[in-house]
């Protein structure tokens, strides 16, 4: 597989571009003196988005969707305009797919993992590089006989191309993986959907990482499922997500319960439902009206923006930020930086994870340099990320020695920090986790930079 660089401008009119953009959507960074780098956590909202959705909302009359009076319809149409603008935004014929507005897009996984047809000879398989939300769906493949295969990852966290997906099994057969890692940034090749295709799987491809920064277009590629989460796009609202599905693999999964809003009709006494067909069958109770209806607001400003210069300045950014961690060294030369992935910007997005090492090459634990950032007005996040595959792999933590702790922390009292202690000697079981996106500037960095050279002196 050819490797793709990151497109990089050449061009310091972008960069101008983006840091107006900076000040005119996102001054309260100045304001503040802070700088944030934890876009892969969450993204921040532009100051039009906000006052675009304060406007929209003190000159309508919403009401809950589901009858006809005039407040409920608005909040319907608004709802199904929106659906139709996200199908839009990720090139999806609505003829073919469907969008379903969920809580987050762990939710939307969710209802791809609880109804999926799983039975004795089908097949799970996913990369090692799985966000938590993902392996979840094991526990449905367990529970109904399938088998779960997981795709190793090799020393720079991308799949290890030596090791072959198997054919999908005899039975309904899933194979997932993320477009982007939320733990290293690594970008997973799209076409694994068409590989997995052709093998006989239904594809869910974890999307959520990858779209806030890159354009997807569905109809270009076989993915029967795909999850985004909104927030993580434009930072505005929390709480929704959608899961986009192609219709066809939609009307193969079997609800397991039914709720309000989601049947055409449901008879106590005769103890017989029907789901609505499409999206409705699967949004459960009522919807988030009130935040679905700042959506269009939010797309439109990403239209506005260009995902491609944003993928651009993001590629130039990363490069940036990658050339920070490698160069950042003791007085006696050693590296004070170990870097999990990639250490260039091919193939991969705007998200690092790393941790320091003191001048004899011992990890600094990252909890404490969290702390210290964070005194600094410096927003990283530490942790594994809701990625345990893909932490276990760069941190070369050992199975065995994991097992017997995992299973001797008690109930309730688990913590990385419990289990650190629980390895002992030099095992790191967290990392850090810095991230760029569009309000991202090149004095951000120079402030992380200069944080790193001064912890590290």
């Amino acid at each position: 597989m050819t490797k793709l660089a990151p497109p990089r401008s050449g061009d310091p009119g972008l960069r101008r571009a983006f840091e107006e953009l900076r000040a005119k959507e996102f001054s309260r960074l100045d304001e503040s003196g802070y700088v944030y780098l934890d876009y892969t956590g969450s993204a921040l909202y532009a100051e039009s988005h906000l006052r675009d959705h304060e406007d929209f909302l003190e000159h309508h009359v919403l009401g809950n969707p589901h009858s006809e009076n005039p407040a409920s319809a608005a909040a319907t149409r608004i709802v199904e305009e929106t659906r139709r603008d996200v199908l839009d935004f990720f090139g999806a014929d609505p003829s073919d797919f469907a969008a379903i507005f969920t809580a987050n897009a762990s939710a939307a996984l969710k209802l791809v993992g609880e109804g999926y047809p799983f039975g004795p000879g089908s097949r799970f398989t996913l990369l090692e590089d799985a966000h938590n939300s993902v392996n979840g769906i094991r526990a449905y493949a367990d529970r109904r006989g399938a088998e779960t295969t997981y795709l190793p990852l090799d020393e720079e966290l991308r799949r290890d191309g030596s090791v072959a997906i198997p054919p999908a099994g005899d039975g309904p057969s899933l194979f997932s993986f993320p477009a982007q890692s939320n733990f290293s940034g690594v970008r997973h090749p799209l076409s694994l959907a068409e590989d997995a295709h052709a093998l006989g799987y239904d594809v869910l491809l974890d999307a959520a990482a990858f779209v806030p920064t890159s354009s997807l277009d569905l109809g270009a590629m076989p993915v029967d499922f795909a999850c985004v989460s909104f927030y993580k796009m434009f930072g505005f609202p929390t709480g929704v997500g959608a899961l986009l599905a192609r219709r066809e693999a939609l009307a193969r999964l079997e609800r397991p319960w039914f709720a309000g809003g989601t049947v055409d009709f449901v008879s106590v006494g005769n103890r017989i439902h029907r789901l609505a067909l499409g999206a409705a069958g699967f949004e459960d109770g009522t919807l988030n009206f009130l935040g679905i209806a700042a959506l269009q607001s939010g797309l439109a400003f990403l239209r506005e923006v260009g995902m491609e210069r944003v993928r651009s300045r993001v590629g130039d950014l990363t490069t940036r930020l990658l050339e920070i961690l490698g160069g950042v060294r003791h007085a006696n030369g050693a590296p004070a930086v170990r870097l999990y992935g990639p250490t260039d910007g091919v193939d991969r997005g705007g998200t690092a994870s790393f941790n320091l090492l003191d001048a004899e090459g011992h990890i600094v634990p990252y909890g404490d340099v969290e702390r210290a950032a964070g005194l600094e007005g410096i927003a990283l996040r530490g942790g594994c990320f809701c990625n345990p595959g893909a932490a276990e792999r760069a941190l070369e933590l050992p199975d065995d020695q994991m097992l017997e702790c995992l299973e001797a922390i008690p109930p309730g009292s688990f913590s990385l920090r419990s289990l650190a202690e629980c390895l002992g000697g030099d095992i790191a079981v967290g990392a850090l986790r810095a991230s760029v996106s569009i309000p991202t500037t090149d004095g951000d960095l120079d402030r992380l930079e200069a944080f790193l050279r001064d912890t590290t002196r």
